[in-house]
């Protein structure tokens, strides 16, 4: 049982509207969980804290965040920041100074909901803080540059230590999702065993590919109980495309792992379906995949799930960390909520079919939580996994 302190930041566009849900679900959840208790630190980010401040990451917001036990991240439009020293995109800078090194990706097919493909059920453990990205690959300085007005070079950087640590974290995560099939008596289509694909594109980079997978099957070696394929990255989307239920836990290095998720979200409904966890050994952040959606912001139509079902993931990590049954009984409590009203057509918002404003959606996740039957009689609470 615990207390954990947990950082809003609420971003941009659409952040105020949505982030607002995934609060209310949390509060909603440890209230209805004996032991947990949540307090809840705003802290100003983004366009608002560019206007109240002159910063988009206002001086002292780092040293705010190490206090805290973790932070929920809204969207960020930080392609419309204003082209000056002060107006940079702060999440880069919250994975590489708090060490976050994998963000962590599910795709799921939920019922009731028309997509592409039925059956998904994947999750992609994408390395975070080396790569192609040139915000975040260099100590000091880009990893992008141009020598000339006609030249422009990026550095891609792959570590063993990098490759190692996201290896050993999607073999975890492998692990623990076959725990909880084998305890619910459920199958994965992709065998009865948890499986790891590392994704490469070895046959052109045969050196930084090349170490990346030589780290990965090392580390597998270390995990018996965990079956483990290889794809090529080209070969992999046009697999994940065809067949997207043959894949369990997908690790992948960082660019690589930005492109195939996404595509994986578009398979069972879109970003607005795409939660995301960025993880590091001592801290997490809560932040859905998906941008800030100008266009559709102030309208009180978007779609809370995917930084609901993100901030679950939060408080299932810090359950996790913490060995704290209390956390990990409200994350499940959302996640099953959250399911069971879009499974039902309780709640839906138009990107998904149906009318609900996103206010709708979040008060429908908390009144499920608060309930022990749902409307038809049943309960709505399924066997934890």
């Amino acid at each position: 049982m615990g207390t954990y302190r947990i950082g809003v930041l609420l971003g941009d566009d659409i952040g105020p509207e949505i982030v607002p849900q995934a609060v209310a679900a949390l509060t909603a959840a440890a209230e209805v969980t004996a032991g947990l208790e949540l307090r809840f630190t705003d802290i100003p980010i983004g366009a608002a804290a560019y206007k109240a401040s002159g910063y988009t990451l206002p001086p002292g917001t780092l040293e705010q965040m190490a206090k805290l036990d973790g932070w929920i991240l809204g969207p960020l439009g930080h392609a419309a920041y204003p082209q000056e020293p002060k107006a940079i995109n702060p999440h880069p800078i919250f994975r590489r100074h708090f060490d976050l090194y994998a963000n962590i990706r599910p795709t799921r097919s939920l019922p009731g909901v028309k997509t592409l493909h039925e059956g998904v059920d994947l999750m992609m453990v994408r390395e975070n803080n080396e790569g192609m990205q040139p915000d975040r690959n260099m100590h000091k300085g880009s990893g992008e540059f141009m020598p000339t007005p006609d030249m422009a070079l990026s550095m891609r950087v792959i570590t063993r230590h990098g490759s190692e640590r996201i290896a050993r974290a999607a073999f975890e995560v492998a692990r623990a999702r076959g725990k909880a099939r084998a305890a619910t008596g459920r199958t994965h289509p992709a065998g009865p065993r948890p499986r790891v694909t590392i994704i490469h594109k070895r046959t052109v980079f045969k050196l930084t590919c090349g170490l990346f997978v030589d780290t990965a099957r090392e580390v597998a070696a270390e995990y018996p109980d965990v079956d483990t394929d290889e794809h090529q990255v080209d070969s992999f989307a046009m697999a994940l495309t065809m067949k997207p239920q043959r894949f369990d836990t997908v690790v992948v290095t960082n660019m690589f792992g930005d492109i195939l998720s996404d595509l994986a979200a578009a398979l069972v409904g879109g970003l607005g379906l795409a939660p995301g966890l960025n993880a590091g050994d001592s801290y997490a952040m809560a932040q859905a995949t998906h941008g800030s959606a100008p266009d559709i912001a102030g309208r009180n139509i978007a779609n809370p799930y995917a930084i609901i079902i993100s901030a679950q993931m939060l408080l299932d990590w810090l359950g996790r960390r913490h060995t704290d049954e209390s956390a990990m009984s409200a994350a499940h409590k959302i996640e099953q909520a959250v399911h069971y009203i879009i499974a039902k057509n309780i709640a839906r918002t138009p990107d998904i079919g149906g009318k609900a404003t996103a206010e709708e959606f979040g008060r429908a996740v908390i009144q499920a939580m608060c309930t022990d039957k749902s409307p038809d009689g049943e309960p709505f609470l399924g066997p934890r996994g």
